[in-house]
């Protein structure tokens, strides 16, 4: 069934079309007319309506999943689990959901892929259950944080443990007389108090001794402590800057609270990462697992060049269409891996278009094979009721970020030529399951769902179900401010390859 949060909004929908619609006749008296949208109708009222009749032809898709927390489908769930708590990617959906999905639609062997792999927790949880997994991740905190536990899992010896417990032992960089200059990026200059960034900067001179299966490893636990030893919080679209730092002018003064001791927090990281490893299953033992492999670029780059019919499942959560900036949110970490100016500005429009600043693609010129998938989104009606009802508020001056209309068109058509490449890599009857959230703009609610899946299946995928959580997201307070409450559905898609 559709929410009932869907459910409230369309019945006066449902009210004002039946009019147009009882004069649609069927030869066959079981079958539902089909609904007919008058050309009339404002806008907002057209989308309303569009989004009305799609959803009355993915009426029996929709199922309330009580089993879907929101902890399960977050990164919450993960917060507490050895190995996935190191770092606190929160953008990542739980390892026990990975488990959920593919016990309960029987995947127990094969092949997965996660085209968007973020912290790798669909590579590790397919992997623990012997399962070989291929992952590609356009971010380069991503890929250390897999390289990391891979190495740690796979390659580190019973010295680099040793080499490591040393290290928390008697604190090296404390007494280290080599300084490695700290990075940084605009973004981040004057994230650290002065004492933090000479400990940074001793501490990364001191790993010059260490080969470089440990290196990498005190590299990714100063990664994990980042943001809780300096004056930000990640806060979606940007850093948070807390008042000490001086950085911020004007407007109320943010406070963080607790700024982390250096030695103390990373001392702690260093201690949690050597328990999780000894505590599960003995770091030196035989484990039966499967492969992992990561392809280090964007999904749309790197799938045409796959083969077809390679993977039993794909198991994913895209970023949203919520003008989440992840270049941003993870400029500290970025920065201290050399990331410069430049590349930080070609990382952001190599991504899928989730913010406003991304640039348009090209996407037949990248791929001309994706003529299909472009038509496929072309055609879809709702999506393109919503871009028009954008673009007319951009040329009347009435939206707070012109980018937006860019930003949803491109995030729309990318994700059409990314399904389109999902369904050609699939094996024949195949999942893809996708987490994603709807989404709300200007007052007009985009039922990412609903417009995927349709997409989805004019690219060979049948639409399973479309399993929603029991309780709705809420959109942002300047919203409900001008437009009133409306929480939006969270789903996890579960498609099959026809």
């Amino acid at each position: 069934m559709v929410s009932c949060l869907t459910q409230k909004r369309n019945k006066t929908v449902e009210t004002s079309l039946l009019e147009f619609s009882t004069d649609v006749s069927s030869e066959n008296p079981t079958e539902k007319p089909d609904i007919v949208i008058p050309e009339q109708l404002a806008e907002p009222s057209k989308i309303d309506a569009l989004d009305f009749k799609l959803s009355q032809r993915f009426n029996e898709k929709f199922i309330v999943q009580p089993a879907l927390t929101r902890q399960l489908v977050s990164f919450q769930a993960n917060k507490t689990m050895a190995s996935y708590r190191w770092y606190k990617y929160k953008e990542a959906f739980s390892a026990p959901l990975v488990e959920y999905l593919l016990s309960r639609y029987g995947i127990v062997s094969g092949k997965v892929l996660d085209p968007f792999a973020g912290s790798g927790t669909t590579l590790f949880a397919a992997s623990a259950v012997c399962m070989d997994v291929d992952g590609i991740e356009l971010l380069p905190i991503g890929q250390q944080i897999i390289a990391a536990r891979s190495c740690l899992e796979r390659e580190f010896t019973a010295d680099d443990f040793a080499a490591v417990k040393q290290w928390l032992k008697n604190c090296p960089w404390k007494k280290s007389q080599v300084r490695y200059p700290l990075p940084k990026l605009r973004i981040t200059d004057g994230a650290y108090s002065t004492e933090t960034s000479d400990a940074i900067e001793r501490y990364m001179g001191a790993l010059q001794n260490e080969n470089e299966r440990v290196r990498l490893i005190l590299r990714f636990a100063l990664l994990c402590i980042l943001e809780s030893i300096s004056y930000t919080r990640k806060d979606g679209q940007y850093l948070r800057w807390d008042y000490r730092s001086g950085r911020r002018k004007g407007g109320k003064p943010f406070n963080k609270e607790e700024i982390l001791n250096f030695d103390e927090a990373i001392c702690a990281k260093i201690e949690d990462i050597l328990h999780d490893m000894m505590l599960g299953s003995g770091h030196l033992e035989e484990r039966d697992q499967g492969s992992i492999h990561l392809f280090q670029g964007s999904c749309l780059d790197v799938m045409p060049s796959m083969p077809c019919d390679l993977y039993d499942a794909i198991v994913t959560s895209p970023p949203y269409c919520n003008r989440y900036d992840y270049t941003r949110t993870y400029a500290l970490e970025l920065a201290l891996l050399g990331v410069s100016e430049k590349e930080l500005t070609n990382l952001r429009q190599q991504m899928l278009s989730c913010t406003v600043e991304n640039r348009a693609k090209d996407l037949l010129a990248i791929n001309p094979r994706w003529a299909n998938a472009v038509e496929a989104a072309d055609q879809q009606e709702l999506l393109q009721a919503i871009l028009k009802y954008l673009e007319d508020l951009k040329a009347q001056g009435k939206l707070n970020n012109t980018g937006i209309p860019r930003m949803v068109r491109g995030y729309f058509y990318e994700m059409a030529c990314i399904i389109a490449e999902c369904s050609r890599v699939m094996k024949q009857n195949a999942y893809m399951f996708m987490v994603n959230d709807n989404v709300r703009y200007a007052g007009a609610s985009v039922s990412v769902d609903m417009i995927l899946s349709s997409i989805a299946e004019k690219l060979g995928l049948h639409i399973e179900n479309i399993l929603v959580l029991p309780n709705g997201k809420g959109n942002s307070s300047q919203q409900m401010g001008e437009h009133g409450r409306d929480p939006l559905r969270k789903c996890v898609y579960i498609w099959r390859k026809a």
